[in-house]
């Protein structure tokens, strides 16, 4: 407790500012500061130039003006999704919106703007400006719905009657600021006596560097705000204020409830609209970079794709679609939960060419596999020790070799005469284990995989883990070091190793997590978060395997 009110002190020394210097104008206003490790601002500063750099750091406190949309050609089109969700916001009390013939790119001054606007609270309900179809090419089943900001929003503050305030977390604050609400776990701090459909300003508690050289908030949550400069708090949210809304439950409620909404925001600092729940299974929200990505793989239809590291399955569905949901794509992650994650959104799409797998990336490579001669999935050794019939050619295990009777295989093989390719097999297996439709999905069971045989992939798709330093919005970025950075391009690289082993010659491989040699920029597609694009910081690889020599 005593190290806490230490770490309190050293917050409030740091930011205190007398009373009569406090201008109230600037306080309850959006406009962080991106805090980095010294030496990590320092390596990037050489890397990228000074004014770069800062222009980055800029860029990266705000959320991109545009939700991007990928729409799924395999239920719907995008004349259909831009004709739903002009309904839609119509409904919503949003009727000016317009579609736009084509759009590539905003220009800053046309969206993220530098300087504020002020608006009124009847500005509040128009999230939304214009909706258009993608003009980049190949990708014409990309919709982008465009929003605005940052706006100055008038919270009302009068001389000696302190604002009702929430104070939220950092990560619940960069989901408001991309079109969230204010769910219960996300709230902190509250001041006291709020009341259900009181109005509350919203701001955020970032970490601040204590005196043991860590980070941290030292906020317990159900924290009261004082609304005075006497809040130890007070100086911390200077300059971290994310909007205004309505209270949805009193003060005791949020901090007694478990879920639910707890502000639901009437005015942002930045207006994006919220496709929670919105035609699901017909559009998936995804940043522009990362469908570029399954973009650049080029998935055809029959192949069998490998995706390293699935979670949260964007691109995996991404790549499922292109194929025209024939062949299979392969997606794995180490986290039980994830793979779950994968599976219902598969089922949401209405996908059935994915497969999906417990298995660390780093053991991708089946234990002991030196011959393409191998099964292409090593999951088991009942599953390596089957006789080499139709059946265990398919690779399926001991679970869904029983889930297959007799006579459903002999239908399947029967079918129009021919023989049931392997995809097929697999496909049915899922249908029958998991049903149709998202709620459907087998009730938490994830299959568990030993790794691949060498070869086995027509193409591999691998986005690394790593500091995701270019999201976007991000308050953030002290804990990342120098020595961090490099134990991820450690662990990127024997990923990529593992990569080269599974696909075939002649196959492909897409890497999109950064750490480049001087004179390797050039050879990547790079997406800079302070372009006129305004995307998140990213970059995409694409590699033709040729002969392998090992």
């Amino acid at each position: 407790m005593q190290k806490g009110w230490n770490f309190i002190k050293v917050i409030h020394r740091s930011f205190f500012t007398p009373i009569s210097q406090m201008d109230h104008s600037t306080r309850y206003r959006y406009g962080p500061t991106l805090k980095w490790n010294p030496m990590v601002e320092e390596y990037f500063i050489k890397a990228y130039g000074a004014d770069h750099f800062s222009r980055i750091s800029a860029a990266l406190v705000r959320p991109s003006c545009y939700s991007c949309i990928r729409v799924n050609t395999l239920k719907s089109t995008n004349d259909a999704v831009i004709e739903k969700l002009l309904e839609i916001f119509k409904e919503r009390g949003m009727p000016d919106v317009v579609v736009q013939e084509s759009a590539t790119t905003w220009k800053p001054d046309n969206c993220c703007k530098t300087t504020l606007e002020s608006i009124g609270s009847a500005e509040s309900s128009k999230a939304i400006k214009s909706i258009s179809k993608c003009q980049f090419p190949g990708l014409d089943y990309v919709v982008f719905v465009k929003g605005s900001g940052p706006h100055a929003i008038h919270y009302g503050y009068n001389e000696g009657k302190p604002l009702k305030e929430v104070i939220v977390s950092r990560k619940c604050a960069e989901a408001v600021l991309r079109g969230a609400q204010v769910y219960v776990p996300g709230v902190l701090a509250c001041s006291a006596h709020v009341e259900r459909g009181d109005a509350v300003a919203v701001s955020v508690a970032v970490e601040q560097s204590g005196p043991d050289g860590g980070w941290g908030i030292a906020m317990t949550r159900g924290t009261v705000l004082q609304g005075s400069q006497a809040d130890p708090y007070y100086f911390e949210r200077d300059g971290f204020y994310i909007g205004q809304g309505t209270a949805m439950m009193s003060r005791a409620g949020i901090f007694r409830a478990s879920e639910g909404i707890a502000v639901d925001m009437k005015e942002r600092v930045f207006r994006l609209p919220s496709f929670y729940d919105l035609l699901e299974g017909e559009i998936f929200l995804q940043n522009l970079p990362s469908i570029i990505t399954a973009h650049a793989l080029d998935p055809q239809p029959g192949e069998r794709i490998l995706d390293m590291c699935a979670a949260p399955g964007g691109k995996t569905t991404a790549i499922a679609i292109l194929m025209k949901d024939k062949g299979e794509v392969v997606a794995v992650d180490r986290s039980h939960n994830k793979v779950l994650g994968i599976q219902k959104l598969a089922a949401e799409l209405d996908l059935s060419c994915i497969t999906t797998y417990k298995l660390d990336a780093l053991k991708s490579v089946c234990c002991g596999a030196e011959s393409d001669n191998l099964p292409n999935t090593c999951c088991s050794e009942d599953v390596q020790n089957m006789q080499k019939s139709d059946l265990s050619s398919a690779t399926i295990d001991v679970f869904d070799e029983k889930l297959l009777s007799q006579k459903n295989i002999d239908d399947l093989q029967a079918k129009d005469g021919q023989y049931t390719s392997k995809a097929e097999l697999r496909k049915h297996i899922r249908k029958l284990k998991n049903g149709p439709g998202r709620n459907h999905t087998a009730g938490g069971r994830v299959e568990k995989s030993q790794g691949f045989s060498p070869n086995s992939f027509d193409r591999v798709l691998l986005d690394a883990p790593c500091s995701a330093l270019g999201l976007r919005p991000r308050l953030f970025a002290g804990e990342e070091t120098i020595d961090s950075l490099k134990n991820h391009a450690k662990y990127q690289r024997r990923m990529f190793d593992q990569a080269v082993l599974l696909v075939r010659p002649g196959g492909v491989i897409v890497y999109s997590t950064e750490w480049l040699k001087p004179g390797e920029e050039n050879l990547v597609q790079r997406f800079d978060p302070s372009s006129d694009h305004d995307t998140i910081g990213f970059f995409i690889a694409k590699f033709s395997v040729g002969h392998k020599n090992i």
